[in-house]
């Protein structure tokens, strides 16, 4: 076992979070996260309150173990997302694509922990000052939408600028990782792109066969002009948007041509569609349960703790 301010503060067996992965993290997903011991999130993304409250009935169905849910502050539906997750009283909520810091109060009125991504030292200091319960330092290595700053540089900074508990993400698959993590100072760890190839993960399983075919150098970083970098799989479309964007292609329609790409991924279109991943593809090597992927993370770390005497944390 190992036991952290995050595992106490979110009444979980292991400090290990899901992350929430914009179509993929739904409930059944969590929900098996949560049941495994970790916390399982619901990703909003930019879907309506309407299909959150179907996705919160179907964890709900499954467990009443905790769970967060994955607020995109861009999302066209902010607002009644925010006014679901407080009626429904959401034990967590994570936050990315900006500053939370209005809606804190709110959501910590209602019972919520709240627990933003932060890609800088001063976006955590001032979330701290703002109220979150923790943070979630998410370094470049990520699938998605990224920062510039690594996991291994970004999390060490982060723990030593604030009080409260950092969780880890970014770059992060395996027991190995994890065991990094608490020893740069993290108290959890969240995990995104291993959980693509959970059984419980609804993307398509050419997707999922993508990701498991990845080696080292398999992820790039679109979009970088745009100021919103993404890290994706290569392939076709991968190619396609990156000449055009070395071309100077604007924005505008840089942003056209990647409309509805992840959805047609989601679906099965592994060449013209938008794999997002992280680097750590590289390191998952099959689709299993989301239970032996927790458990076999969390030996893992508890075993190298073990063999570097660490007392991190352990009991």
């Amino acid at each position: 076992m190992i036991t952290t301010r995050v595992s106490k503060l979110l009444d979980i067996k292991y400090p290990l979070l899901q992350g929430g992965m914009a179509w993929l993290a739904t409930g059944r997903l969590a929900a098996a996260v949560s049941k495994a011991g970790g916390l399982g999130i619901i990703a909003a993304g930019s879907a309506d309150a309407n299909w959150l409250q179907n996705e919160i009935d179907v964890f709900r169905k499954i467990t009443d173990k905790p769970f967060g849910v994955n607020i995109m502050l861009i999302s066209p539906h902010l607002d009644e997302i925010m006014d679901l997750v407080i009626k429904e009283k959401v034990p967590v909520v994570t936050t990315g694509a900006g500053n939370p810091g209005k809606y804190i109060p709110l959501l910590k009125e209602s019972g919520c922990r709240v627990i933003p991504v932060v890609a800088s030292v001063a976006l955590a200091r001032r979330l701290e000052r703002q109220g979150a319960d923790a943070l979630i330092a998410e370094g470049t290595e990520a699938g998605g939408h990224i920062g510039e700053m690594t996991t291994m540089c970004l999390v060490p900074m982060v723990v030593d600028a604030v009080e409260i508990p950092v969780i880890a993400a970014g770059g992060i698959a395996d027991g190995r990782g994890a065991a990094a993590a608490f020893i740069l100072g993290a108290e959890g760890v969240q995990m995104g792109t291993r959980f693509i190839c959970a059984e419980e993960s609804p993307v398509h399983a050419d997707y999922k066969e993508r990701v498991i075919q990845c080696r080292d150098r398999d992820t790039v970083v679109c979009g970088i002009s745009t100021g919103h970098p993404v890290r994706v799989i290569k392939n076709q479309f991968s190619r396609l948007y990156l000449s055009k964007e070395r071309e100077g292609l604007e924005t505008a329609e840089l942003d056209r041509m990647g409309a509805g790409r992840y959805p047609a991924a989601f679906q099965g279109d592994v060449e013209n569609g938008s794999l997002l991943c992280g680097q750590c593809a590289g390191l998952v090597e099959k689709v299993e349960p989301a239970i032996e992927i927790i458990e076999d993370v969390m030996e893992t770390a508890v075993r190298i703790l073990k063999g570097v005497g660490s007392e991190l944390c352990l009991k």
